[in-house]
Parts: C-alpha cells; structure tokens; sequence
C-alpha cells in the first residue's frame, strides 16, 4: 500500500485562514502520483491542485515537486489526497484550517479538535482492482471493510486490538473534524447515546445544526461539536454505508468514545442505530437542512450562463476479452464521456497556447430533452460520446449550473465536486427540474457555501458561484467509479482585466510529460 511519511491516514496539516504552505511531494513509491488540495482555492495558482492530466502532469517515480498550498477565504475542516488512479484509497489526511490568531472561533472554543477520516478498505491490491475493474467493463469489486482513522474496529475480526480511541472529559465539549475518504459511498455517521451540533462543511461555517446523525458523501467534511455530556462510560461512534442496490459492505466501522474516570465498561459498547441503508430521504434531509453562518450572503442574483449537466451511467462497446458481452459500463455528463489528454495536461496546453489537446465545446445542455428520471428507463442502453471537451468562461462571470441525476443505469446518488471555487448550493429536489417552477424556490438568503455536493439519486441540485478565479479547474463525481468511467469536466476561467485577475506563471519545478508514463485507458 501507499503511504505518506509511513502513514495511513497521513498527517493533519494545521494553518491558519490565509497562510501559504509549502508541501515538498517526494515520490519514493513505484507508480505516478499527484496530490490534490481538496477544497482550496489556489487562488490565481492552479499549477499546485495536484490534478492528473488536468492541472499537470504527475510525478513520476523518484522526482519531486514543490507545491504552494495558498490559503484565501477556507476556515475549517479541508482535506489532501491523491488525484492518480485509485491512489487515494490509502494516501490521504486531513487540513485544519483554523482562524487567525487574534479572531475566535464563532461558537465557544473547544477543548480539543479531533481529526476523523472514514476510509475504506481492499484485501488485495488497489491499483491491481482498479484495472481489473477497467479493463472489465462492469462494477468494481467491493471492498473489504470501511476504515475510522485507519482501523475496521471492533465489528471486524482484525481490528480489536487496535480500535480507534477518543478520550473525553465529562462537561467538555470536542470539534470533531469529521472527512469521507471512502472511495465509492455515502455514509452515514452517528454517536450512540449523543446528539451533536454541526458547525460547519467544506471549509466554511454554518449555522448549527442540532442533529444525531450526519450524511457525509465522498470529498465532503463536516465540522460538528461533540458535548460529552452523557453517564461517564464508552460509546461506540460508527460509519455505515448508505447505499441504493448492489452488493456492499453491510458491517459498520466503529471506533469508541471513552470517557475518563472510573466506571464498568459495558461489554460490548452501545451501538448507534442507523437510517436504513437505503434511506435517500434521510440522505437528502441532512444535506438539505445546512445553512451558512450569516443571512444575505453573497449569491449570485444575476446569473449571466445557466448551465444544464444530465449525470448519467451509460453503456458503450466493448471488444476487450475481459469484458462481459460485448458492452461496458460508461458515465457521462450531458452524454459525453471526459478523456483526459496523455502527452500534456490541460493547463499547460492552455498556458502554452497548445492545439489539438482538447476541444472548447463542452455542452452546455443535454442533446435532447425528456424524463430523465422516469422508471421506464433504468435498463435502457443509452450510449455517449467520447471527447477531450472543456468550458470556457469569461472571467467574473455569474454561473448557475443545474446538476440532473438521470435513471438510466440503476440511479444513483453523484456526489459533484468543483476544484478551484466554493459555490452556493441554491435548490434541489427529486424528479426532473422544472426551470418554470423550481428556481422561484431557491434559497438566496443563506445557502450552505460548499465544494462538494451529492446530488441526490432521480433528483437535481442547483449551484451557484462567480468565476473569479482564473484558470484550468476539475469538475467531477466524487465516486471513484463514476470518475473513472468519464463522469467528469473541467472549466477554462479566461483572465481579468486588473494584474490581480491573471493567471500566476507556473513554478520552475512542474512535473512533466515528455516520458512514458504508466496509465490505464479509460476504454
């Protein structure tokens, strides 16, 4: 397995609101990598998002590369993780952001903070899973257990001994920094005999939010505050999956809460119960009741290029041997399946003035309109194109992009992240989107600003952000598979008129192409 500094989970990074970090990325493993700052802006400075083929081109073994982590507007809970293969599943850690020095917290300061990062786990070897997974044509093997800060826990038979603990003192309250590094899955999370208040999500504040469970997708951090205020004994804190068909991996992930003091531990702990595994609503719900921090935040009211993205799991041909039938399984964002370049990436070909890289074409709308949800569809065939395609926005341009969940493929829940911005997530709902009757309903006053979003199975979600940022910037699903089989895009920001709208030069030490690099092909 891959680890970083010989960790798994890898180290917690700690800044404050603003700070620049300097991360040396040393490749001493045997396969390319990248690293990606899940959540930070880079503001003007893409050449340090750590995105394969997006934003450059990876590491290769036995080279380095100097990465500028630059902080603007993030406070809270962020994450790192490799953005290469499948390499995340076991290289990644968390990113506290805390505020500067001279401001506090805007709820009481916590006595502790406590990193939790749910993972997940293969027996055998990932990027041998991987390409059998690709080479296959159809859904990936299905892991061997889910992971809190490395460890299965006490539900599964290797773990006990080695159990993730938290201490906590009776009448203190704890930040909980909680982080879904699960390759594939929702999961939902609890704390037996505890409530807990949400405080914050993707790097930025919320309103609190007085809950006993938390849907946390793919990408997705969630800050809550833990009182400890129940009878001094252990309690289990668990992660189950939340999943619609398939196989899957039914056993929690457990790790305990003890508190300090003398007391007869239970045998074994009380278990948190959970919302079925299945439950889309208690799903939706959660993410549906978040709300920022203040009132009158900045949204967007005038939006200059409305976007409409159908999130789709289609079937294309298929001539390798390992493929079962003569089809496999493909994704697409308005029918058209994302191939990454190989011979360059796309933010140097951009810098660079390169053509034949990619196409400035990216579909703005679906070729063609009808019930993207309806059942009748769920088993039909519906085959996409294949293209190196990208959005080009002017810079400051107000965008609205609506995320459609289709039903072709068995529908399911695509949890949607977009590098390089925060955006306001506005609207959602179940069925199709109605532009005549959905948008009066928006949320402008306070809706959550966040970076990652699952948009629910069968449903839709509307974003808003301003493309303030300049540069070459991922927009995929957060679900491993999906992103491999091309549900993914990437948005082009052209430079501002002032020098602090530009694009910064690329620093001396950019990995390059111009060797043979080891990649799967998506087809």
């Amino acid at each position: 397995m891959l680890t970083i500094n010989g960790q798994y989970p890898g180290p917690t990074i700690y800044a404050r609101r603003g700070d620049l970090v300097i991360v040396d990325v040393v490749n001493s493993a045997h396969q390319n990598i990248t690293i990606h700052w899940h959540g930070v802006k880079m503001r003007r400075y893409p050449w340090s998002d750590g995105t394969n083929y997006v934003t450059q081109c990876p590491i290769r073994p036995g080279q380095s590369f100097r990465q500028r982590m630059i902080l603007s507007d993030e406070e809270g809970t962020l994450w790192w993780h490799a953005h290469s293969d499948w390499s995340r599943n076991t290289v990644y850690g968390a990113i506290v952001i805390l505020p500067p020095i001279t401001q506090p917290f805007p709820f009481p300061k916590p006595h502790a903070h406590l990193p939790i990062l749910i993972g997940e786990w293969w027996k055998g070897d990932v990027q041998q899973v991987m390409e059998e997974f690709l080479g296959g044509g159809g859904e990936p093997h299905v892991s061997d257990a889910f992971l809190i800060n490395g460890q299965p826990g006490d539900l599964y038979p290797c773990s006990t001994q080695d159990t993730y603990k938290v201490s906590v003192e009776f009448g203190k309250t704890y930040l909980m920094r909680l982080v879904n590094a699960v390759m594939d899955n929702i999961m939902f999370f609890k704390i037996a005999g505890h409530k807990f208040t949400v405080v914050g999500t993707d790097g930025a504040y919320t309103k609190p939010l007085m809950t006993d469970y938390v849907a946390i997708s793919p990408g997705q951090t969630i800050d809550l505050l833990l009182e400890a205020n129940q009878p001094p004994s252990q309690y289990y804190m668990a992660a189950r999956i939340y999943v619609v068909g398939g196989e899957y991996v039914s056993t929690p992930t457990t790790a305990i809460i003890e508190y300090v003091g003398n007391y007869t531990v239970p045998s074994p702990p009380p278990l948190p119960s959970f919302p079925e595994y299945n439950d889309t609503a208690a799903s939706a719900d959660f993410t549906s009741r978040l709300r920022s921090l203040a009132d009158n935040v900045d949204v967007p009211k005038n939006v200059m290029k409305n976007l409409f993205f159908t999130l789709s799991v289609n079937l294309s041909p298929c001539t390798k041997s390992a493929c079962v039938g003569t089809t496999r399984l493909m994704a697409s964002m308005n029918n058209l399946t994302m191939l990454l370049p190989i011979t360059t990436d796309i933010l140097h070909a951009y810098y660079a003035g390169i053509d034949g890289v990619y196409d400035s074409n990216f579909p703005e709308f679906p070729p063609l309109v009808f019930n993207y949800t309806e059942d009748s569809i769920a088993k039909n065939e519906s085959a996409s194109e294949m293209a190196t395609a990208v959005s080009v926005l002017e810079y400051d341009t107000t965008v609205e992009v609506v995320f459609q969940s289709t039903n072709f493929g068995r529908g399911v829940d695509h949890p949607m992240h977009l590098h390089g911005y925060s955006f306001y997530v506005v609207g959602s709902g179940s069925g199709d989107f109605d532009a005549t009757t959905d948008p009066p309903n928006y949320n402008l006053l306070d809706p959550p600003l966040m970076q990652n979003i699952a948009v629910r199975r069968n449903g839709w979600t509307a974003i808003r952000f301003r493309a303030n940022n300049p540069g070459v910037w991922f927009m995929h699903c957060h679900f491993e598979r999906h992103l491999s089989w091309g549900m993914k895009m990437v948005f082009i920001v052209k430079d501002g008129q002032r020098p602090d709208e530009k694009l910064l030069p690329p620093p001396p030490d950019m990995p390059r192409c111009d060797t043979p690099t080891l990649r799967v092909a998506n087809n």
